[in-house]
């Protein structure tokens, strides 16, 4: 009887706490600061000062919430020329729903930031449903930055419009890794800069809390669309993902990039990727310089690469390896149009499927198809002749940019497809793409 009253009076205590609570621009701030673990901070419609999240920690199972109205007019939190709009310091397991950030392109002061390196301990983070607007005072105006060591963030079904730099995750130093994200249904459309970049990263701090086993970043069913605006400081990729540790934790760390819509970059690649990754099940149109897919050496090297069931069209170079990977490489069963479908010399590339390898790779008017199977790849040459005329595609014409545009709110939203951690299947046939 005493122990059943005990755990009465427990839940009952739980269930004070955890509450929705209602907040205007004029009480949120006070608010802010009582929150605890499974609350829901309901911001009503409204324009708010900058919003600080700090000391804020939730738990696995109990997040806090701070989430504006779902429908009908937003909670917009106004951009501050002294100070990011949205700063995340020493908090955890803290969701940020349905609130748009309005920079009012003030250089500098970036949308969501988590900043002050290894003092600030920030972790399992998402941000999920929000419009992120007027982040283009110059190209290093971000929507999303980290500059911390962090992991868990989840970054769902936001709107990026006209950032500087769209998402920008580690530090450029190499410090401050980002690990273990997950990335999904997020539109980024027309940043200056990188639609999103994941910096490389040095071996890893003593963190507490920090993976130390084997972690995937998943960056899926998104859609990344540059226009021809010029980058003053420099052209860059739709997206960059860099390399990890080469030893000791983060080494077998890996990206698994796949289901997203890359579109058009007048002058560089629509993704460039070094490390370990993964990129499967895409659709890449129009980057009429440069190849759709570049694999390379960057500030680390190109370790490991499978590229595969992937469709590219208006690009002189499909897919190009601009290095090797010397823990494997694979291009299997991708749809290219282009003069160049694949550019790449992969050797020794090991299998580590349960299903068998394919033998030797080849391409048929720009689709890589398989010959043979063998367990292990000794050796794949995929430079293969260029495609003929009647099998080249029309150019793009001026109405098919905005076309395909006006999909890419369509394309965002699809159920994502189950996790895929491992390479290629041996033979792709037209069914299972």
């Amino acid at each position: 009887m005493q122990m059943g009253l005990v755990l009465a009076v427990v839940l009952g205590a739980f269930q004070v706490h955890a509450a929705d609570v209602a907040a205007t621009p004029e009480t949120y701030r006070a608010l802010l600061g009582t929150l605890v673990a499974g609350d829901t901070l309901q911001l009503a419609a409204g324009h708010y000062p900058r919003l600080n999240i700090a000391g804020l920690n939730g738990t696995a199972d109990a997040w806090i919430t701070i989430s504006g109205p779902t429908s009908g007019a937003p909670a917009v939190v106004d951009a501050d020329a002294c100070c990011n709009t949205v700063e995340i310091s020493n908090s955890s397991y803290v969701a940020v729903e349905h609130v748009t950030i309005d920079g009012q392109d003030i250089d500098g002061a970036f949308a969501i930031s988590a900043k002050d390196g290894a003092r600030n301990r920030v972790h399992n983070i998402r941000i999920e449903g929000c419009e992120i607007i007027n982040h283009h005072g110059s190209q290093q105006h971000n929507g999303i930055s980290t500059k911390t060591p962090t992991w868990g963030w989840i970054v769902r079904g936001n709107r990026i419009l006209n950032a500087g730099t769209g998402m920008y995750f580690g530090n450029s130093d190499g410090t401050f890794p980002f690990i273990g994200g997950l990335i999904e249904n997020n539109l980024v459309e027309n940043s200056i800069g990188y639609s999103m970049q994941i910096k490389w990263q040095l071996p890893r701090p003593d963190v507490q809390g920090m993976p130390t086993t084997p972690s995937t970043t998943i960056i899926r069913n998104n859609v990344f669309i540059k226009n021809d605006q010029p980058s003053p400081d420099g052209d860059r990729p739709n997206v960059l993902v860099g390399g990890f540790p080469q030893t000791g934790p983060g080494s077998q760390d890996r990206y698994e990039i796949y289901g997203n819509l890359f579109l058009n970059n007048p002058r560089e690649a629509l993704l460039q990727a070094s490390g370990r990754v993964s990129v499967h099940d895409n659709v890449f149109v129009g980057a009429p310089t440069t190849p759709a897919i570049l694999l390379r050496d960057h500030d680390l090297p190109l370790r490991q690469a499978w590229v595969y069931n992937n469709t590219i069209y208006g690009t002189p170079t499909g897919i190009a390896f601009g290095s090797a990977a010397p823990q494997g490489g694979a291009v299997v069963g991708n749809l290219i149009f282009a003069a160049t479908p694949i550019s790449t010399a992969v050797t020794r590339a090991r299998s580590p499927f349960a299903a068998p390898m394919p033998a030797k790779a080849q391409t048929r008017a720009g689709r890589s198809t398989t010959r043979s199977r063998a367990s292990r790849l000794t050796k794949t040459t995929a430079t293969p002749a260029p495609m003929t005329a009647t099998a080249t595609p029309a150019p793009m014409t001026t109405t098919t940019v905005p076309m395909l545009a006006a999909m890419a709110p369509m394309l965002a939203v699809t159920t994502p497809p189950a996790l895929t951690t491992t390479p290629p299947p041996a033979r792709v046939t037209p069914a299972a793409r």
